[in-house]
């Protein structure tokens, strides 16, 4: 049976370069394609058709020159065969070529991917799901560089203005599986007492263009979205220009910007440390919301995350400095893994979009109880 390999859909990403079918084992040699004018790459996700009755051996040859290769080393690729469950499989990263094989007897259908994808057509029943729910605003912000709507949703009424944001960088996937758990959370009855004392605003998919595209990074003209917040435009980044727009529309209390990290294997937050005006008030609550979040959830910790900005050195162009020095707000950037959160591990899915999805309710329960103190 001939091997075929696509990646020629939503989200997709991958190049075949060779295929030797003449051994006991297959070995396909693969590469993923750089994010459309710009040299970061890291997400692949394909579907490999022809799999029976022969082992398969994957091989990603341009792994180590991809934009974060130090991800590699006890990264575990997903496989799913029905598109709803992503377990792990053995992966292996040497010479900077990532491995990993398929069994003869592992059926004939399979898609590989870097983490559980989020598509643009889950999107597109997310929103619909959420908009139809009583007391939920939908507006369309904006449109992208490909003409894609920039979705955004309003609840509750309250005077904090809390804004909750994903997917600048389309390849985290996770980002989006934790916007679907908090959304299902704010349209429920337990997110009361939180409506009451907040409007909460929502962008789920801040880079729809990358996302359809298969892109790690960048949107359509190859711009890193979360370098723009100092200076947004049309001709760059007009999905940053009208979210920003919005922002200053409505003011900002609070933020979460949502994320995945390639490295660190536990889920971590990162601040605003370094911007001009901080203030210890800021600081403090910053700190406040990591510290429960931690006695809230086993998958959260405080240990582990990014070095902090030295006074004075935040870098504005990203939205979580960019947000605490315009607005004062207490501004948090939420980073996932693509391994596990290792201090509450799993060792069939790893770190997964039902994961990322429960931490999005976490999060949310954790804010209710301090909602009053900022």
């Amino acid at each position: 049976m001939t091997l075929s390999i696509n990646a020629a859909f939503d989200g997709g990403n991958i190049r075949v370069v060779a295929i030797d079918d003449s051994g006991d084992t297959r070995r396909c040699d693969l590469e993923i394609a750089r994010d459309h004018q710009s040299d970061f790459y890291q997400w692949f996700y394909f579907r490999a058709a022809g799999l029976a009755g022969k082992a398969t051996t994957f091989r990603i040859l341009n792994a180590g020159q991809s934009a974060y290769p130090f991800g590699w080393p006890g990264y575990r690729t997903r496989a799913s065969t029905d598109l709803a469950h992503w377990p792990m499989i053995d992966t292996r990263y040497a010479d900077g070529v990532l491995e990993f094989d398929w069994p003869a007897g592992g059926g004939d259908l399979a898609w590989f991917a870097y983490f559980a994808p989020y598509t643009m057509e889950q999107h597109a029943r997310l929103v619909a799901r959420i908009a139809a729910r009583p007391g939920v605003t939908h507006r369309e912000l904006g449109q992208t560089l490909d003409g894609q709507a920039i979705d955004y949703l309003r609840i509750g009424t309250g005077a904090k203005q809390v804004w909750l944001y994903a997917r600048q960088h389309p390849g985290e996937s996770m980002a989006e599986w934790w916007m679907d758990g908090a959304l299902d959370w704010l349209t429920s009855d337990a997110a009361a007492p939180l409506l009451a004392a907040a409007t909460v605003h929502v962008v789920p998919n801040m880079n729809p263009d990358g996302t359809r595209r298969g892109h790690l990074r960048t949107n359509a003209a190859g711009v890193n979205l979360n370098r723009e917040w100092h200076a947004p435009s049309a001709e760059r980044s007009p999905e940053v220009l009208c979210v920003l727009a919005e922002m200053d529309r409505t003011g900002v209390d609070f933020a979460i910007d949502v994320h995945g990290d390639e490295a660190i294997a536990a889920n971590f937050i990162a601040g605003f440390e370094g911007i001009p005006s901080w203030t210890e008030r800021q600081g403090a609550l910053f700190t406040d919301f990591g510290r429960r979040l931690a006695a809230h959830t086993a998958d959260f910790q405080t240990e582990k995350g990014y070095d902090k900005a030295a006074p004075g050195k935040a870098n504005l162009s990203m939205s979580t400095n960019q947000l605490a020095e315009r607005f004062g707000a207490v501004s948090v950037t939420l980073e996932m893994p693509f391994k596990d959160h290792d201090p509450n591990a799993d060792a069939t899915y790893g770190w997964s979009g039902e994961r990322s999805a429960t931490l999005g309710v976490s999060c949310l329960e954790v804010l209710t109880g301090m909602i009053g103190d900022l």
